[in-house]
């Protein structure tokens, strides 16, 4: 009631109608008919309770606005808070990442060291192999050149001794052996 009293004064205070000349409240003084028609527009604004649905509707829109905010506030938090989450889970995922490649890493220094250990294995068994290889061909060389030794020898002899046996005496040697070979199977 208040607010429409001092509306009023404010009203009249500032109207041209108080700098009009001639009678004021007269019908022929068309600032006094505005200044009715406005007391009017006015009365019929406070009949229909005008400003209490306009301060009604802004109490209303701004309960809205106080509600949005809330719901953004609330939006907010819940938005940090995944944001929180999704950064806990980035590290852990990085440091989990960081673990494997230095295991991967691990392991292939691991596996790295294995295949030299096992190179040099295969590298001994490879030298022992051609050493034996090496012994076993020295073995035959000397065995064949024993067994052409004798071959030449045993050759060189019949030589000798056919050149130097005669007949007779070949015989007696044969006589000889037979009978040797008789006394040792009996």
């Amino acid at each position: 009631m208040r607010l429409t009293l001092s509306t009023l004064l404010a009203g009249f205070a500032a109207s041209p109608a108080l700098a009009a000349t001639g009678p004021f409240f007269s019908l022929r003084n068309t600032d006094f008919i505005v200044l009715l028609a406005f007391l009017l527009f006015l009365g019929i604004l406070i009949y229909f309770k005008v400003p209490t649905l306009l301060i009604g509707m802004l109490d209303k829109r701004a309960d809205g606005i106080k509600t949005e905010l809330e719901e953004a506030r609330a939006l907010r938090e819940e938005a940090q808070t995944l944001l929180a989450s999704y950064e806990r889970k980035q590290k852990e995922v990085q440091d989990q990442a960081d673990r494997i490649v230095s295991s991967a890493k691990e392991d292939a220094r691991l596996a790295a060291e294995q295949a030299r250990a096992d190179m040099a294995k295969s590298l001994d068994r490879r030298m022992a192999a051609a050493k034996d290889q090496i012994s076993s061909a020295e073995a035959a060389a000397v065995k064949e050149v024993r067994d052409q030794a004798v071959t030449i020898a045993v050759a060189a002899a019949r030589d000798v001794i056919a050149k130097q046996m005669t007949a007779a005496q070949g015989n007696k040697l044969i006589d000889d052996g037979i009978a040797q070979v008789e006394a040792k199977l009996h």
